[in-house]
């Protein structure tokens, strides 16, 4: 991996150790797509045909340089939530420049503003603001909040806890938002300088919410609305740092606000398939709520 290594890949993937890179990852290999997997710990990443890996981290923009060479499109994974998150990318992404990247597909959020409630939306308007900055092409997924984790917003004894009130989410599968990622990725030019709404086919309360994740699975799932307040003192005792309890809090307080009731057909657009629901994903993955009064 020197810096005269000559690449042959035109796809940067990053992530690919993780559950949404991946799957996209994955997919690309599917399609016969080449592809440079850019991942933190070269023993992890997957082995795909077409593809080939190098190590960089976000931090590191020299090294991210010489693991984007001669790729022309980048498919840019957020980094994990941290003070820092929106200098991280920012590092990447004139990195991936320096390296002769054309295109950036970007994985934001829902609604991400500079004024969003949810704060770590924040962080992808920012980031996305830096790509327009630089004229590069680009392409924003906006997905909403991950069909795959609402399992664990159950606490053990069964009870959704949280200040989102009455406001309403189309919770959206990864596999969903990984089949939309890859159609872009395998024909950017289409997808120029567009920004995509990436949900699934309904916008519900938690209150509904939980009825299906009940109606599924035969568990007596419950939703206990919170305030602000509440939710603070009830997630402060977990040791995690005030900006990352604020920003938990906060996703629930988006919904509350209204900011997460969008559904859109980006799925079905992209990629021909309806978007998973909640009853179809507990169906396919049975045991989601296995830790739920175990």
């Amino acid at each position: 991996m020197g810096e005269d290594q000559e690449a042959t890949h035109t796809i940067g993937t990053t992530g690919a150790t993780g559950a949404l890179g991946g799957r996209v990852a994955a997919r690309l290999a599917r399609r016969g797509v080449a592809q440079r997997l850019i991942v933190r710990d070269i023993n992890r990443a997957p082995e795909l045909t077409g593809s080939s890996a190098a190590m960089a981290v976000y931090e590191d923009r020299v090294a991210f340089t010489r693991a984007a060479k001669g790729t022309d499109v980048l498919f840019l994974v957020s980094a994990p939530e941290a003070t820092d998150r929106v200098r991280l990318h920012i590092n990447a992404v004139d990195a991936a420049l320096d390296a002769g990247v054309r295109h950036v597909v970007y994985l934001s959020f829902l609604g991400a503003g500079p004024a969003s409630t949810f704060t770590f939306a924040r962080d992808h308007f920012y980031t996305e603001a830096h790509i327009r900055s630089t004229g590069v092409r680009h392409t924003f997924l906006r997905p909403s909040l991950y069909l795959d984790l609402l399992p664990r917003w159950a606490g053990e004894d069964g009870v959704v806890r949280g200040p989102a009130g009455q406001g309403r989410v189309a919770w959206v599968s990864r596999d969903d938002i990984a089949d939309v990622a890859a159609t872009v990725l395998a024909d950017p030019q289409t997808h120029e300088d567009r920004t995509y709404d990436v949900t699934g086919p309904e916008a519900v309360t938690l209150s509904q919410t939980v009825d299906r994740l009940s109606g599924v699975t035969g568990k007596r799932i419950g939703y206990i609305p919170e305030t602000w307040e509440e939710a603070l003192a009830s997630r402060g005792g977990l040791g995690a740092p005030d900006w990352a309890v604020e920003g938990w809090v906060s996703s629930y307080a988006a919904i509350a606000e209204g900011e997460l009731d969008r559904v859109s057909e980006t799925v079905l657009d992209l990629t021909g398939h309806p978007a998973q629901s909640i009853e179809g994903y507990l169906r396919k993955h049975p045991s989601a709520l296995s830790h739920v009064y175990k």
